[in-house]
C-alpha cells in the first residue's frame, strides 16, 4: 500500500478488480465505497442508521461463530467485534457513504461496511488503514458470507428495529383514542354515511371505534414482524451455503438472536429466503394498511372540525400555527393533514416494494436497495406521525356538545328511529313534511297526534338510539 500527498489531502492507494483508486488517507472506507459512491449518486441521502447497526451486528455475529470453530485467528476476531461496537456505540456512521438506492443487490452496502470494520480492525492491531494483510474486507471481515445472504437479513433485522417503535407510538395512539372515546361517551352527534344525515351516535363511540382499528392494526403488524424474524443468513450467494463451513452455518444465526435479541431463526429453505422478497411486501401491506386507517380517521377530523361557523364544527382541534399569509386568524388542521400526506406516500412506496419484489430472477433479486429505501421510510414516517398525531392532535380535541345537539335536533335523520313503531312509509312522509316545512321531525309528530309526547320521548331515548341491543318501545 503507498500513500501520495495530492495538494493539502494525503491519499492511499487501493486496487480492485477494476483497477487501482486514490482514498482519502483519512476514511475507513475503501475502494469499492468509493467507486458505489461515485457510480450511485441518486437521493444524495444517507443510509439508515438502522441498517448501518444491523450490518455490525451481523458482522460481529460472523466473525465470533468463524472464531469458535477455528475458521479465524481470534485476534482477527477480535478486532472486528471491537469494531463493530464501536459503530454499535454510534461511531463510524459517517464512513457508510454509499447511496441507499443502488445497482448490486447491496453490494456496494456489504463492501462499505466490510471495509470500514476492516480497516478499523487493523487499527485496532496496529496498523495503517488499507494494510489489508492485517484484516481484509473480504477474507476476514465477509468470511463465509455474501452480499445475497447479508444485505436481505440486515434488511430484516432493520424493520424489526423500526416495527418496534412504530409498535409504541400506535399504542400510545390506542390509549389517547380510548381516552377521548370514555371523556366524548355521552355526547349526542348525528352519523353519516355518504356525507348525508344517517341516524344518530355518541361522539365516543366513534373514537372507540377509531382505537379499535388501530388496535387491528397494530395486531396485523405484529404478525408481519414474524416474516422478519426468518433468516437466510448462512446460505451464501444462492442459498446453497458455497464457501460457508457447516459449522458456522448451523451457528450463526443463533449467534445473531443472541447478539440482537430479537428471536431470529433459519430459513428452513434457505434457496427460497434468498430468491424470494414477499416477506417485505407482506410488512409493507400491514404498514399500508395501517397508513389507510390513520387517513380515514384524519379524513373524519378534519371533517368534524370543518369551520368553526360554515362547517360541521362538532369538534375543535387543538390550534398548533397560523395558517394563512392573507387571512388573519385561520388555524387549518395541519396535523392531521400531515398524516394523510405520510399515508399517501406509504402507499406509493407500497406499490414500489410489490413491483420490486415482483421483478427478481432466477436464484435473487437485486432490487432490495429500493424496498430497503422505501420500507425504511414508510415505517419511519408512520411512527413520527403517529408520533405529532398524539400529541399535537387527538390528545387535545374537544368537543362542541351543544352545537352537536343542535345539529341532532334539526335533523331529519331522527325519523330513522320510529320506522319500527309508525312504519317506513309513514316515517318517510313526516321526514319530507319536515324537510318541506322547514320544522323539527318531532314537531310534526305531535301536531299529527301520531304519538304522544311521553311515546315519543320513550322512542327517541339517546340510549335506545345509540346501544345495539337496547332499544324503548
Amino acid at each position: 500500500m503507498a500513500t501520495e500527498d495530492l495538494g493539502s489531502e494525503t491519499y492511499r492507494s487501493e486496487k480492485d478488480s477494476i483497477g487501482t483508486l486514490k482514498v482519502p488517507e483519512n476514511v475507513y472506507y475503501g475502494v469499492q465505497t468509493m467507486r458505489a459512491a461515485e457510480n450511485f449518486r441518486i437521493t444524495g441521502l444517507a443510509i439508515h442508521e438502522e441498517i448501518i447497526n444491523s450490518l455490525a451486528q451481523i458482522k460481529m455475529a460472523a466473525a465470533m461463530t468463524n472464531c469458535e470453530v477455528g475458521l479465524l485467528d481470534k485476534g482477527i476476531a477480535d478486532a472486528i467485534v471491537r469494531a463493530c461496537q464501536e459503530i454499535l456505540d454510534g461511531q463510524l456512521h459517517d464512513e457508510f457513504i454509499v447511496d441507499p438506492i443502488q445497482g448490486g443487490a447491496g453490494t456496494s452496502l456489504n463492501m462499505n461496511a466490510n471495509e470500514v470494520i476492516a480497516n478499523r480492525a487493523i487499527e485496532l492491531l496496529g496498523g495503517t488503514k488499507g494494510d489489508y494483510t492485517l484484516v481484509h474486507p473480504n477474507d476476514h471481515v465477509n468470511f463465509g458470507q455474501s452480499t445475497n445472504d447479508v444485505v436481505p437479513t440486515a434488511g430484516k433485522i432493520t424493520s424489526l428495529k423500526l416495527l418496534q417503535k412504530a409498535h409504541t407510538e400506535l399504542t400510545r395512539l390506542y390509549h389517547a383514542l380510548k381516552e377521548k372515546a370514555k371523556e366524548f361517551d355521552d355526547v349526542l352527534k348525528m352519523g353519516r354515511t355518504q356525507m348525508q344525515d344517517a341516524v344518530f351516535v355518541r361522539l365516543g363511540q366513534e373514537f372507540q371505534a377509531y382505537s379499535v382499528a388501530v388496535m387491528r392494526d397494530i395486531h396485523r403488524m405484529e404478525k408481519a414482524k414474524d416474516e422478519m424474524r426468518t433468516l437466510n443468513l448462512g446460505g451464501t450467494a444462492i442459498g446453497t451455503g458455497l464457501n460457508a463451513d457447516s459449522r458456522y452455518l448451523q451457528r450463526v444465526v443463533p449467534t445473531l438472536d443472541r447478539i440482537t435479541g430479537l428471536g431470529l431463526v433459519q430459513a428452513y429453505d434457505l434457496i427460497d429466503a434468498t430468491q424470494n422478497l414477499d416477506a417485505f411486501v407482506a410488512v409493507s401491506g400491514a404498514v399500508k394498511a395501517c397508513a389507510v386507517t390513520l387517513s380515514k380517521i384524519a379524513n373524519d377530523l378534519r371533517l368534524m372540525s370543518s369551520g368553526p361557523r360554515t362547517g360541521f364544527g362538532e369538534i375543535t382541534l387543538p390550534p398548533r400555527q397560523n395558517d394563512s399569509s392573507i387571512m388573519p386568524g385561520k388555524v387549518n388542521p395541519v396535523i392531521p393533514e400531515v398524516v394523510n400526506q405520510v399515508a399517501f406516500n406509504i402507499i406509493g412506496n407500497d406499490l414500489t416494494i410489490t413491483m420490486a419484489a415482483e421483478g427478481g430472477q432466477l436464484e435473487l433479486n437485486a432490487f432490495e436497495p429500493i424496498i430497503f429505501y422505501c420500507l425504511f421510510q414508510s415505517i419511519d414516517t408512520l411512527t413520527y406521525a403517529v408520533n405529532t398525531f398524539v400529541d399535537n392532535c387527538i390528545s387535545g380535541i374537544t368537543a362542541n356538545v351543544e352545537h352537536c345537539r343542535e345539529l341532532v335536533e334539526h335533523s331529519i335523520g331522527i325519523v330513522t328511529a320510529l320506522c319500527p313503531r309508525l312504519g317506513y312509509q309513514k316515517s318517510a312522509e313526516i321526514a319530507h313534511e319536515a324537510q318541506e316545512r322547514g320544522c323539527s321531525v318531532r314537531q310534526v309528530i305531535l301536531e299529527s297526534k301520531l304519538l304522544s309526547e311521553d311515546e315519543l320521548d320513550r322512542l327517541l331515548d339517546i340510549t335506545a338510539m345509540t346501544q345495539p341491543g337496547i332499544r324503548t318501545t
